[in-house]
């Protein structure tokens, strides 16, 4: 179980989060929504280790830790809205290339690659490149590159955005699976229709007035 206690953020004197407090239990989907501007990919991004929060704490499992710590041990990984592939990777190597950063065994690493591949329904896409795929196609390399790591929390930054309403069907069936296997997933998301489909609870984030 993850805990955020009193997260608060500010840009150019513009209050985005302020005294956030969210429990992300284990095994369970959460998902954070909001209007645009009220600092959800934010709170995304703090949660990830991308950003630095004005204040607050964190509590894994019962102890104080940082979202840096999370990242370096493997508890959390991402899946960027706009997929950030290796355009010069084949899809494959976007996969392998983190866990052998890590320093694990390449054959291992690829291995386990084809293996999510294959779960995804992509493997016959392991030596495609990047601009060959289709939208959905790049969201669940995304994924399988997030899951590479096997992460005990996967975090989605508004995973239905660049989808049509059939793809969209098949990331809930995606964070379905997922969650049927012992997954903790957090997804920030403005569709609120997929939130009821896919979460278990939900944190609405409201907009902040400017400081004066």
């Amino acid at each position: 179980m993850l805990e955020l206690k009193n997260i608060s953020k500010q840009f150019g004197g513009r209050k985005i989060l302020d005294d956030i407090n969210v429990t992300i239990t284990d095994h369970q989907t959460l998902a954070i929504v909001g209007p645009s501007g009220a600092g959800k990919t934010t709170l995304l991004r703090i949660i990830s280790g991308l950003e630095q929060p004005d204040s607050g704490t964190f509590i894994w499992n019962g102890i104080q830790t940082t979202p840096q710590q999370l990242r370096l041990d493997g508890i959390i990984g991402v899946v960027f809205q706009n997929f950030e592939l290796f355009p010069n990777l084949s899809v494959q190597d976007n996969i392998t290339l983190s866990p052998i950063l890590h320093g694990q065994d390449p054959k291992a690493a690829k291995a386990n690659a084809l293996q999510l591949l294959a779960q995804l329904d992509l493997a016959d896409q392991a030596s495609a490149y990047p601009f060959s795929l289709s939208g959905g196609q790049k969201q669940r390399v995304a994924i399988a590159r997030a899951l590479a790591l096997n992460p005990k929390i996967l975090l989605y930054d508004e995973p239905t955005s660049a989808l049509d309403p059939a793809l969209r069907e098949s990331v809930a069936d995606l964070v379905k699976q997922f969650k049927a296997n012992g997954m903790t997933q957090v997804i920030v998301t403005h569709d609120l229709a997929f939130a009821d489909l896919v979460a278990d609870a939900t944190l609405t984030v409201k907009k902040q007035e400017a400081v004066d």
